[in-house]
């Protein structure tokens, strides 16, 4: 008849099989280094992901704001007109819609030179599809060739206040061609926080790229739409406007990116992750050292009738209490450390290259419980196979052997 081993035992024996043995220093070393690198694993997985989401999501509103919710472009011709945009304006009247043409400029300020895309946009439409531009107005009336240009180019051209745009298209002089040119003058500067659309993005009235490309004024190259749920309302944009135009979403324009980005975040999930198995490779050792030392204790229970699976069930438990109490503390040092790096300016980013210049950080509820199951797993398989050594531990021969 076996004797069942009361909780109490159990609880017993894992306290004092945590306690420092001075005889045996090394097995409480190897369990405190384990419960260590755990918890900093724990620790620098969460703000990890932290950041690689937070920076994902700066990222994506930057680009929201500049490549536009849904835009809608000619498929075959030069369909794109004002009856298109009259009956979405009907159609959808909660939407805000913009339509725009487009050219590709070389702006010239003294000697300096830099190329770009200037668009002609309804700045009273506009700006109700773009906060940058409705920031950068400020009730400022646009008359024809006036233009707001991006901070960093306005900069880049030493702050003038007069700009010559040279386009690409050609027109016949004489016997030769060449391209056409005119003189903005610089109305108002906005901020997108990206480098790269503050110095490549201009913006005039319809009427003055209208005027100096000689194009149809019921033409437009693009129509802008601002909806408030852009990647379901756009299914409904295709049904409602046919196949003969081409709908682009924002992150359909920028999928790559983002495509990268989440890779680079599942890639280091895993590479952080190692750090919790290299740990859980010391509660191993740890586990094992302890079972060679207790063979005794284990051989006596054994005598008293306990059973191999309430003696594997103990060092098991031993295994679980390290792991859970190592992802508790890792999971308090990791919110700590993301409430002080979003808390105090520890790290400074530059703000025309990130778009932000406080480090962002967004800890995902579904990444954390990843993180958390993740290192209890890992932890948990861990303590099997000490566990299962315990349990295979030879009566006889301990003793005969003590």
């Amino acid at each position: 008849m076996s004797l069942s081993i009361p909780k109490s035992i159990v609880a017993y024996l894992t306290k004092r099989y945590l306690r420092f043995d001075k005889e045996q220093p090394f097995i409480f070393l190897s369990a405190l280094l384990a419960f260590i690198g755990i918890a900093l694993g724990v620790a620098v997985l969460m703000i990890a992901m932290a950041i690689m989401q937070g920076t994902q999501q700066e990222f994506e509103k930057k680009l929201f704001t500049m490549n536009y919710p849904i835009t809608i472009m000619p498929k075959y011709e030069n369909n794109v007109n004002k009856d298109l945009l009259y009956s979405l304006e009907k159609k959808f009247p909660t939407w805000q819609f913009s339509p725009y043409v487009n050219a590709q400029i070389v702006v010239k300020a003294g000697s300096s030179m830099q190329g770009g895309l200037l668009f002609g946009v309804d700045f009273d439409k506009e700006s109700k599809v773009n906060d940058v531009i409705k920031i950068a107005l400020e009730d400022k009336k646009l008359n024809r060739y006036d233009v707001i240009v991006g901070k960093r180019l306005f900069e880049m051209l030493d702050s003038s206040d007069k700009l010559t745009y040279i386009f690409t298209k050609e027109e016949a002089n004489g016997m030769a061609l060449t391209p056409k040119m005119k003189r903005f003058k610089v109305k108002g500067v906005f901020s997108s926080g990206l480098q790269a659309y503050d110095k490549a993005y201009h913006y005039t009235t319809l009427e003055s790229v209208q005027k100096i490309l000689r194009l149809n004024r019921d033409i437009y190259d693009g129509i802008h739409i601002q909806t408030p749920n852009a990647m379901s309302d756009i299914e409904q944009l295709k049904t409602a406007i046919g196949p003969h135009f081409r709908v682009v979403g924002w992150w359909e324009q920028n999928g790559n990116f983002f495509s990268a980005m989440e890779l680079e975040k599942h890639a280091l999930f895993i590479v952080l992750m190692l750090i919790i198995l290299i740990a859980s490779v010391n509660i191993v050792s740890s586990l094992l050292m302890t079972v060679m030392n207790r063979r005794s204790d284990i051989a006596l229970l054994l005598s008293l009738g306990a059973t191999t699976k309430e003696i594997s069930r103990i060092f098991l438990f031993l295994g679980m209490l390290i792991s859970v109490g190592a992802i508790v503390v890792g999971v308090a040092l990791g919110f700590g450390g993301i409430f002080i790096l979003e808390t105090f300016d520890i790290i400074s980013l530059p703000a025309d290259v990130y778009g932000s210049s406080k480090l962002p950080l967004d800890l995902l509820m579904s990444d954390f419980i990843m993180i958390v199951i993740g290192a209890f797993i890992i932890s948990i398989v861990a303590s099997f196979y000490p566990a299962y050594k315990a349990s295979k531990v030879d009566l006889l021969q301990v003793l005969r052997n003590e």
